[in-house]
């Protein structure tokens, strides 16, 4: 079942519960994947769903970050129940451990194709084979946790 089934069917039973909160939360991920969708003219593949999602929660981050320097509480945490609301659909998350054991085949990979051991100025290509990587093997990674992880990897 894609994201966006899953997403219809808790509209539903968010509606028969009469959670209205989360329903307004599902509602507005439901649009933002529609308006995708409409944008592209054909279905979303689930990595799209997934890049939207990591979007809105991107987003929703920033605001609590705002709410709460604006001395605004109940709206960060308004905001903060509305990401355990659409992190519950996001993928499963890797772990440290997980990431520096890709960041480290990467940079493996890397070095077999160039012939030479990469430095900090293979950043860039180091990071697309990591996130490729990732997206294989149908994680998710904190992009801040995989740069720090490659930056320190290329540094050795």
């Amino acid at each position: 079942m894609s994201i966006s089934e899953k997403i219809n069917v808790d509209i539903i039973t968010a509606m028969k519960a009469h959670e209205e909160h989360r329903l307004t939360t599902l509602r507005m991920v439901k649009s933002a994947l529609r308006s995708k969708e409409i944008d592209k003219r054909q279905p979303l593949t689930d990595a799209e769903q997934t890049q939207i999602l990591t979007t809105l929660l991107k987003q929703r981050r920033e605001s609590v970050e705002s709410f709460t320097k604006g001395n605004r509480p109940e709206l960060a945490a308004k905001e903060q129940a509305e990401i355990g609301m659409i992190e519950a659909y996001m993928p499963q998350a890797a772990g440290e451990d997980q990431v520096r054991e890709i960041v480290v085949e990467a940079i493996t990979k890397l070095a077999e194709t160039s012939g030479q051991k990469p430095g900090p100025r293979d950043m860039g290509a180091a990071m697309k084979l990591v996130q490729q990587s990732i997206q294989a093997t149908g994680l998710r990674a904190d992009g801040k946790l995989v740069s720090e992880l490659v930056k320190a990897e290329l540094a050795k």
